[in-house]
C-alpha cells in the first residue's frame, strides 16, 4: 500500500499531461477541453471546423488540430501532429457526433451508414489509435468516450443514431477489458439534455422552466456539468474506476420516465 499516491486533492490535477478532445470545437467537446486545460493538461483539439478548431485552442490555449476523425488516414496525421508538438498522449476524449431525424422506415442505407460513421466509427476509429501510443509509450493512460442517454433507452425518430451510441457504451466495456492489462481506463458519459450554444441559439433553454420538469434536479445539464465528470474521469482520483458509462443527466436516466408535478410524481410527462 505504500507506493499508493496520498490521497488528496492533487489527485485531480492534471498537470503535465496532454489530452485530445475530438469535436472540441464546440459544445460539450469545448466545455470538456476547457475544463481539461484548467486543471493543468494541455490540450489538443481535434476538430474538423478550422475556424472553431483556432477559436477554442485560443481560450484554453490550446492546440488546434484541424481533422476530420471519420476519415482514417487524416487521424493518423492528426495523432502524428499531436505527438510532434506535445510529445505524448495521456487523455483521449472522443466526443465528435452527430444528429438528424431518422426514423426507422425512413431511414436510407446511406442515412444508417453517415450516422455510424458519425457516433461509433471514430470512436474505434481514434481509441485504436490513441491506445496504441499508449501502450508503446507506457505508463497507461484514461480513455473517455461521450455517449448519450439514447444509447441505453428508446429514441423514436432516431434508430440509427440510438444503436450508434449504444454501440459505444458497449465499445467502451470491451476496450476497458482488453487494455486494463496496460493501465489504460476506459469510460464513457451519458448526458442527457444539455445546453450547448448550439441549442441556445435555436432557443432551446430560454426560462428553463419546462425544460427542468423533465429533469429530476430541475434544470438542463450544462457543459461545465460534462467536463467536470471528465476531469475526474481523466484524472488519478478515478484511477480504480474502468469500463463504466456515468450518466451526466441530471437523474432522467434513473426516473425511468417519472416526472414530477408539484409534490407528486406521475409515469409520464403530464398527469391524466
Amino acid at each position: 500500500m505504500s507506493d499508493r499516491p496520498r490521497f488528496g486533492p492533487d489527485l485531480l490535477r492534471l498537470d503535465g499531461r496532454v489530452a485530445v478532445v475530438t469535436g472540441g470545437g464546440a459544445g460539450i467537446g469545448r466545455g470538456i477541453a476547457a475544463g481539461l486545460a484548467a486543471f493543468g493538461a494541455s490540450v489538443a483539439i481535434w476538430e474538423r471546423d478550422p475556424d472553431t478548431a483556432r477559436s477554442s485552442a485560443e481560450v484554453i490555449g490550446g492546440l488546434p488540430v484541424v481533422v476530420d476523425v471519420r476519415d482514417g488516414d487524416a487521424v493518423d496525421g492528426a495523432l502524428a501532429t499531436t505527438l510532434e508538438r506535445l510529445g505524448r498522449v495521456d487523455v483521449l476524449v472522443n466526443n465528435a457526433g452527430g444528429v438528424f431525424r431518422a426514423p426507422l422506415l425512413e431511414t436510407s442505407d446511406g442515412g444508417f451508414d453517415a450516422l455510424h460513421r458519425a457516433n461509433l466509427g471514430h470512436v474505434l476509429r481514434c481509441t485504436r489509435r490513441v491506445a496504441a501510443h499508449m501502450v508503446e509509450r507506457g505508463g497507461g493512460g484514461s480513455i473517455v468516450n461521450v455517449t448519450s442517454i439514447e444509447g441505453v433507452r428508446a429514441a423514436p425518430g432516431y434508430a440509427a443514431y440510438a444503436a450508434a451510441k449504444a454501440g459505444v457504451v458497449n465499445l467502451t466495456q470491451t476496450a476497458a477489458v482488453e487494455l486494463a492489462p496496460h493501465g489504460i481506463r476506459v469510460n464513457a458519459l451519458a448526458p442527457d439534455l444539455c445546453l450547448t450554444e448550439g441549442l441556445v441559439a435555436l432557443g432551446v433553454g430560454e426560462g428553463h422552466r419546462d425544460l427542468g420538469a423533465m429533469i429530476p434536479l430541475g434544470r438542463p445539464g450544462h457543459v461545465d456539468d460534462l467536463a467536470g465528470a471528465a476531469v475526474y474521469l481523466a484524472s488519478d482520483l478515478s484511477s480504480y474506476v474502468t469500463g463504466h458509462t456515468l450518466h451526466v443527466d441530471g437523474g432522467t436516466h434513473a426516473a425511468g420516465g417519472w416526472y414530477r408535478h408539484g409534490d407528486d410524481w406521475v409515469l409520464g410527462p403530464t398527469p391524466g
